[in-house]
């Protein structure tokens, strides 16, 4: 049997099996990798549905620690951001008992959630240990770009010191692109940082089960292009941004338009769609992990918008799901955001400023008139993918950080 080389605590603010979140799955994956190299690894989430303070139970042979707590997801926000708050008090309390000095021999912890701080803080003294964060959301920042808060509100500053204090603990920082480390600079941050991809296990859907009734029967799509939207549909996507496409979109009879998910703005698409009368559009509600990776399994072209009020750089886990499908990227995303020229240089699929309507629109169209095209793309992603963005590659940068304090 391999020897267990480090002890490693992951804390997420969700997990699967009941998360349809990319991070959720992401932080999964990153966890059955780490531990099939050996290490020894307890994955601490949040659980809003059980009455027990802790529940320590496995999934897919990782260990994972579940505390009590309040309804962070598919909330109001003053609720969310109260009940945040009180993930520290709340983690404390649930795993007070288990914590030795030699229980962990490190931490990663993943934002968002910005209010781990004081978890990290508790857990790196008293076990002695580093942490390393990865951030994914620069948050507040899009929120006050988005408009939704003040620069210099209360509530803005209420939140900075919770991020502040998460960036404290940590003994690096990665981020997803070079962009973002500048734009996270350019905030008057000088925390140590890196670049760190989203990552995916590289292991496509090849087969159904036996008992799978296919998307497109379901749907009766089975002679259309299905364009597909999986994932956050929020204010950070900026969802008008692709309706207006599927509207544009709306006189080739052959495309088809499925959005799949949960957030701020589900009921801004519907609205779009009954007001627009468009017939070439179907919205389905969440869906586990499982059944998402069966979906990508039937669609043709990957949909992703970032709102063109953003100052960061984000990479959104979903495209991975689409690389690791062989599927073609359509999007838009603020402008100077790099991401566009790794896709378009790499010709893993087309990407084009948001407000740039014309050139999406453009994009879609040789999308779904020739085949070929697509498949090209998707075979491309699917390299792009191989090279950048594995899981293994991901936990051979996050555990350097600890084999430098010779664990």
């Amino acid at each position: 049997m391999e020897a267990i080389l480090m002890r490693l605590a992951l804390l997420i603010d969700d997990y699967l099996p009941d998360s349809t979140r990319v991070g959720a799955k992401m932080f999964h994956e990153l966890a059955v990798c780490l531990q099939q190299q050996g290490h020894y690894v307890i994955v601490i989430t949040p659980e809003c549905n059980q009455t027990d303070t802790l529940v320590c139970g496995e999934l897919d042979g990782i260990k994972v620690w579940r505390f009590k707590s309040g309804e962070i997801k598919n909330i109001g926000k003053i609720k969310r951001a109260i009940n945040e708050s009180m993930l520290f008090l709340r983690t404390w309390w649930a795993v007070r008992e288990k914590i030795e000095k030699d229980t962990f021999d490190g931490v990663i912890y993943y934002s968002p959630s910005i209010f781990w701080g004081g978890v990290v803080r508790w857990l790196c003294q008293r076990c002695q240990c580093p942490a390393y964060l990865v951030l994914r959301d620069l948050f507040p920042r899009w929120a006050i770009d988005a408009g939704m808060i003040g620069e210099r509100s209360l509530i803005t500053r209420y939140f900075r010191f919770f991020e502040h204090l998460s960036y404290r603990q940590a003994k690096m920082i990665g981020l997803m692109s070079e962009n973002n480390i500048k734009v996270f600079k350019e905030e008057g941050n000088h925390y140590p940082t890196e670049v760190l991809r989203n990552w995916a296990a590289l292991a496509p859907v090849t087969q159904f089960p036996t008992d799978y009734v296919p998307l497109r029967q379901r749907l009766k799509l089975q002679d259309k292009v299905i364009f597909f939207y999986g994932g956050n549909i929020g204010h950070a996507q900026d969802m008008a941004n692709l309706m207006r496409l599927t509207k544009a979109m709306s006189n080739h009879p052959q495309a088809h338009f499925l959005y799949v998910g949960q957030g701020d703005e589900v009921a801004l698409i519907n609205q779009l769609s009954r007001e627009w009368n468009l017939s070439n559009f179907t919205y389905l509600s969440s869906v586990n992990q499982h059944e998402f990776k069966l979906m990508l399994a039937e669609i043709d072209v990957g949909l992703f918008s970032l709102s063109a009020d953003h100052t960061s750089h984000n990479f959104p886990g979903k495209l991975l799901g689409y690389m690791v499908q062989n599927i073609p990227i359509l999007g838009s995303v603020n402008q100077g955001n790099d991401l566009m020229e790794l896709i378009n240089t790499n010709r893993a699929g087309i990407i084009r400023v948001n407000g740039d309507d014309v050139g999406l629109y453009e994009a879609a169209e040789s999308l779904l008139k020739d085949d070929s095209f697509r498949q090209r793309l998707g075979r491309q992603a699917n390299e792009l993918l191989h090279r950048e963005f594995s899981v293994s590659t991901a936990a051979e940068v996050i555990l350097k950080e600890f084999k430098k304090d010779n664990f």
